[in-house]
C-alpha cells in the first residue's frame, strides 16, 4: 500500500537533512502515492545559505505555501498518514505543542495528531531550555515523535552527507518505509 506523506521544512539550521530526506523519498517512489511539501520563507533562505543552491525547486513533489489552508492535508479527510518536519525549529515545535495552528505546517501537524497518525519532528537546536523540553514532552504525550537531529558514528560516515544521512535513515525507519541503510551488527 502506497503512502501519502507531508514534509515540512522550517527555518532551523540543518537544510541538509531536508535535502537528503527529499532525495530519499524520491528513491522510495514505489512506496509513495503522494508527497506534499511546505517550506517556510526562512527555510528557503537557510537552504540557500547553507547549501548554496535552490535545488528545492527541482523536486517534482507537490509544494504548498505556508498560508495555503486549501492544501489537502489541512484536513484529516485527505488521509495523509505521516508528517515529517525536518528540520523542526523550536518555535514550530512550541506552536504544535501548544495547539497554535496558525499556518499550514502547524495546522497539518494538528491534523496528524488529532487523527492519531504519525508525526515526526526532527528538532534541530542546542542547547535546550526547559521550555523546549516541556514542549517536546507535550508533543510526545500527544502521540508525536521527537527525533533530534543527532547523527550516529558507528557506520563510520566519511562525508557530511554520510553523517547527516544517519539521521535521515532513522527518520525513514520511524516513518515505516522499507529502506537499505546501515544496521548495527548486521
Amino acid at each position: 500500500m502506497k503512502r501519502k506523506i507531508i514534509v515540512a521544512v522550517t527555518g532551523a539550521s540543518g537544510s541538509i537533512y531536508a535535502k537528503l530526506l527529499l532525495d530519499k523519498l524520491n528513491s522510495l517512489s514505489n512506496q509513495i502515492e503522494k508527497v506534499g511539501v511546505v517550506m517556510s520563507k526562512n527555510a528557503k533562505d537557510v537552504w540557500k545559505w547553507e547549501l548554496e543552491n535552490e535545488e528545492y525547486n527541482n523536486y517534482t513533489f507537490d509544494f504548498y505555501e505556508k498560508s495555503n489552508f486549501m492544501a489537502p492535508f489541512a484536513s484529516g479527510s485527505a488521509k495523509y498518514d505521516t508528517m515529517i518536519i525536518i528540520p523542526c525549529s523550536m518555535g514550530t515545535l512550541g506552536r504544535i505543542a501548544n495547539g497554535f495552528s496558525d499556518d499550514l505546517i502547524t495546522r497539518s501537524a494538528d491534523v496528524i495528531l488529532k487523527e492519531r497518525r504519525k508525526l515526526i519532528l526532527v528538532a534541530r537546536d542546542t542547547p535546550l531550555n526547559l521550555i523546549h523540553i516541556n514542549n517536546m514532552k507535550a508533543v510526545t504525550e500527544a502521540g508525536g515523535i521527537v527525533c533530534p537531529a543527532v547523527p550516529s558514528y558507528y557506520s563510520k560516515p566519511q562525508t557530511i552527507e554520510d553523517l547527516a544521512s544517519t539521521v535521515v535513515d532513522r527518520v525513514i525507519d520511524l516513518a515505516g518505509f522499507q529502506s537499505n541503510s546501515y544496521r548495527w551488527s548486521e
